[in-house]
């Protein structure tokens, strides 16, 4: 939205209506009494904008009565005694308060906000303002809107609902909620407001008021402006303004940063006109700073605590460039089209024209100095982002229509919301759920798992083969997912993986992964998946998840120690005890699969002989039937394998149920090593409980349940073994690790 365009019809009708109020209005005040307006200024930047408006109000007797209360850093020498200012534009000051608290640090800002608070009460009383002017987003206007709130006075916020950065934000929006009245200066800052809740009738846009000076102010004399700060030598367009302020909420790297931007003016060599930076915390480090550096007593600098107004508009209107992080750079200046470099996050949200070049990460001498060489010396377009010049008309009107009969407890304009379905628990837990990856060798599936373990719904897709593949179906799925569980009525509380290999849960990365799935080691899992679904994300191994799922949902519930065993295309686990997931020092923990059962066994994927894995896995028993089939020695009668597919352990499975001897032997074996890996786990770990899970489970149980009642010690000979009952123990378990964090906090 541009100021330069002409104002749309309906904005016209409304400032007219707003004309045609002003009589009744003023007669439903009483008797055609005055408004008494209290303006509050805390220092030389607010007095910019608040300036305009106070000689607004003063060119009106008939309609006004002002008192101006000076407080915050306008007071102190340090920062220039700018008080003085606003007696030489000829206001009488009512009250005068010191409300700083020097240390310049967090806790003295904080200390100044009470001392404000203190304070307030006893000019307020006295005043009795019908209506108080506070203006932006100082910790100082805190407490002049905290005090008029409380005291039941009419505030009127000049530049809520804009966005920029740091505690500000937290600030202007707070005194946007205390606030009964708003001047915005652009259509997003209105958006915003009526997004935060407030009257649309109580917000009026009508741009910033400083711009009613500055868009006049460039055809003034400047040149001797320039020289009384700058010296007789430095011509128009040479030289630099240049005004940065503290982060308060990153003190440290604005000090830095503050040192680098010096360093670069210094090697830039021009003249250079350093303002000194405002009260908030840090700026005493900052100073110093400057003056290890000798700016004050350096031939290229000019050092000072305070311009006036009018003379620094000239100053940046003429500069060369003008470089900091105040919000002067990026609102005012830009009516000039002076160049201007904003260095960091304080005004990161800020609108601005195309003649502010952003430098976010501010972090090297070498960053700025190119900066610099980019943007000294150009000239851009004006921009009127921020104004068209009748700002002030415009709140003299809206001050007019404000009828002081109405209550004045103000209303806020929430958004209608839906009605709950149900206030029903069983309701509202069926509707939290988790979203549940789980990566296998051969397939990727996403799921929406519920409280109670149910499936809402699955996605299955290809496991691709290269990284970059993966990682993109994987956030696709999941996007795809989430955006479905909207539709399902699930609150999706986070994200839960499982994958093979080796993982750190703790920061979410896959350290090693199985040979089944390729190029997946040292891979960051948790960052792309909660940078791009904004929810947290938890990693493990398929094994763990496979007991989290059965300690939650399965057999495992209730139980203090159970180890559970998968046999899929590899062998894995997981090992519950005490009630906890036991990871071990280098979350290697229960990689049962390659417990080693025989020295001169079969080669494993592991690079070892004789794991389990070699035996009893859904790989190993693949290679036995592939043996036999082209031995000719798999197929019996009753049985056959179609040519396009290819020959894998159900095949085995199949043939020994028919009959076939040598199937049976091979499944017995793969059986007889499972079971000696169950009874090394019974007389290592001692659980109450053994949970075999997997596609191959059922073929196994009795085997191992045989080698246990032979190989094992008699005071584990009767620890129970069973199937698990689980569908999918893989996605339950992910899908665990979130219910549990975020419910119940016991894992």
């Amino acid at each position: 939205y541009e100021w330069h365009r002409p104002l749309v019809k309906p904005q016209e009708l409304y400032f007219k209506k707003l004309s045609s109020k002003k009589k009744q209005v003023m007669e439903k005040n009483g008797n055609n009494r005055k408004l008494r307006v209290c303006v509050a200024t805390c220092n030389r930047a607010d007095y910019s904008k608040l300036a305009p408006i106070m000689f607004g109000i003063k060119t009106e007797p008939a309609f006004f009565e002002l008192d101006v209360v000076v407080l915050g850093s306008h007071l102190i020498d340090d920062y220039g005694n700018t008080y003085r200012m606003i007696e030489q534009d000829d206001f009488d000051i009512n009250t005068r308060l010191h409300t700083i608290v020097r240390g310049e640090d967090e806790a003295a800002m904080v200390e100044s906000v009470g001392l404000a608070l203190v304070k307030l009460p006893d000019v307020l009383n006295r005043l009795k303002p019908d209506i108080m002017i506070v203006h932006g987003d100082r910790f100082d206007a805190l407490a002049l809107a905290t005090s008029a709130a409380l005291m039941n006075i009419r505030i009127l916020h000049i530049e809520g609902g804009e966005v920029s950065g740091t505690i500000d934000d937290s600030i202007r929006h707070a005194i946007t909620k205390l606030a009964h009245y708003h001047v915005c200066c652009t259509r997003s800052a209105e958006q915003h407001l009526i997004s935060m809740c407030e009257d649309h009738d109580r917000i009026l846009l009508a741009g910033c008021p400083s711009y009613d000076k500055l868009l006049s102010a460039k055809n003034k004399d400047y040149m001797s402006i320039i020289r009384m700060w700058l010296g007789d030598d430095v011509k128009c367009k040479d030289y630099i303004v240049a005004l940065q302020h503290p982060v308060t909420t990153d003190i440290k790297h604005s000090i830095k940063m503050f040192e680098l931007t010096l360093d670069a003016l210094i090697s830039f060599n021009k003249r250079t006109l350093v303002l000194f930076p405002n009260i908030d915390a840090g700026s005493k480090e900052m100073v110093r700073v400057m003056r290890k550096k000798g700016i004050e007593h350096h031939p290229n600098f000019r050092a000072v605590k305070h311009v006036p107004f009018d003379q620094f508009i000239q100053l940046v209107a003429h500069a060369g460039c003008m470089i900091g992080n105040s919000s002067c750079g990026v609102r005012e200046v830009g009516a000039f089209g002076t160049p201007v470099i904003n260095l960091g996050t304080r005004q990161i949200g800020r609108e601005t024209g195309e003649n502010v070049l952003h430098v976010r990460d501010a972090d090297t001498q070498d960053k700025i100095l190119q900066a610099l060489h980019l943007q000294f010396g150009k000239q851009y377009p004006c921009s009127k982002i921020y104004g068209d010049g009748n700002a002030v008309p415009r709140i003299l009107k809206f001050l007019k229509s404000i009828d002081l009969q109405e209550p004045l407890q103000k209303k806020f304009c929430f958004p209608p919301v839906k009605e709950n379905i149900s206030q029903d628990i069983d309701h509202i837990l069926e509707t939290l759920s988790a979203l549940a990856v789980d990566l296998g060798g051969t397939n990727l599936r996403v799921a929406i798992v519920s409280m109670k373990g149910e499936i809402v719904k699955k996605y299955t897709q290809f496991n691709p083969k290269t990284y970059e593949e993966r990682i993109s179906l994987i956030l696709q799925m999941c996007v795809e997912a989430a955006a479905e569980a909207v539709k399902l009525n699930c609150r999706i509380l986070g994200v839960g993986i499982s994958t093979g290999g080796r993982v750190n849960p703790q920061e979410g990365v896959v350290l090693h992964s199985t040979k089944l799935i390729q190029e997946w080691n040292s891979v960051d899992l948790r960052t792309p998946l909660s940078d791009t679904l904004h929810l947290p994300v938890w990693v493990d191994n398929d094994g763990n998840c496979a007991a989290m799922a059965e300690r939650k949902f399965g057999q495992g519930k209730g139980q203090e120690n159970f180890v559970t065993l998968i046999t899929g295309t590899g062998i894995g686990g997981g090992i519950i005890h005490q009630h906890e997931l036991i990871h071990g020092s280098s979350f290697c923990a229960a990689e049962l699969g390659h417990l080693v059962v025989s020295l001169d066994g079969p080669d494993c994927s592991c690079g070892s002989h004789g794991c389990i894995e070699a035996y009893a896995s859904g790989m190993a028993l693949q290679r036995e039937a592939k043996k036999l089939h082209d031995e000719d020695l798999l197929l019996v009668e009753g049985m056959s394998v179609p040519k396009d597919e290819a020959v894998g352990a159900l095949h085995l499975i199949q043939a020994a149920k028919l009959g076939n001897v040598k199937a049976q032997s091979i499944l017995r074996t793969a059986g007889t090593a499972l079971g000696l890996g169950v009874v090394n786990i019974l007389h290592t770990m001692n659980p109450s409980l053994v949970i075999l899970s997997g596609v191959l489970a059922s073929h196994y149980i009795h085997i191992v349940r045989d080698v246990i009642r032979q190989q094992a010690l008699s005071s584990v000979q009767d620890v129970d073994v069973v199937v698990s009952d689980l569908v999918d123990p893989a996605l339950l378990g992910a899908a665990s690790m979130v219910l549990d964090y975020t419910t119940r906090r016991i894992h």
